[in-house]
């Protein structure tokens, strides 16, 4: 009495895993058969094998150019704050871009080692970012004194 109806089996079930070539099913098994085993059944890549490394780099260097503009800005902010508070412009506007050095050379360290940890995070690649960073940090709170 009860008839099983597609909408009845509504559970989720993995096709069965193909130990032949498709090519060599589909020579012997009639047109209608074929459709239903042989279908393509798409190969997971496993993570890690897949190659991302250019578009890792042209995302990352998207978001080191937007944030080069965003310290720009902060640039000119900083320097109008401290000619508002009576430094001399030419000082204020040096401090100003050593500031942006500093954020920038952050910046570039920090989207280095998302782009690529592996590779980036070595001391080489560090240790010079770092070094620039420090140093403008430094001259940064210098160079804007009276």
């Amino acid at each position: 009495m009860a008839q099983e109806t597609p909408k009845d089996n509504s559970g989720f079930t993995l096709p069965a895993p193909a130990s032949v070539p498709p090519a060599a099913d589909a020579a012997g098994a009639p047109a209608s058969a074929t459709t239903a085993t042989t279908e393509a059944v798409p190969v997971l890549d496993p993570a890690g094998t897949t190659d991302t490394s250019s578009r890792d780099t042209l995302v990352g260097g998207v978001v080191l150019l937007l944030l080069f503009i965003a310290f720009f800005f902060a640039k000119n902010a900083y320097a109008n704050g401290l000619v508002a508070k009576r430094v001399p412009p030419n000082k204020a506007n040096a401090s100003g871009w050593w500031l942006f050095i500093f954020l920038a050379s952050l910046a570039t360290g920090v989207v280095l080692a998302a782009v690529n940890a592996h590779k980036f995070l070595a001391p080489l690649f560090m240790g010079p970012l770092v070094l620039v960073g420090l140093v403008a940090l430094l001259l940064t709170f210098t160079s804007s004194r009276r």
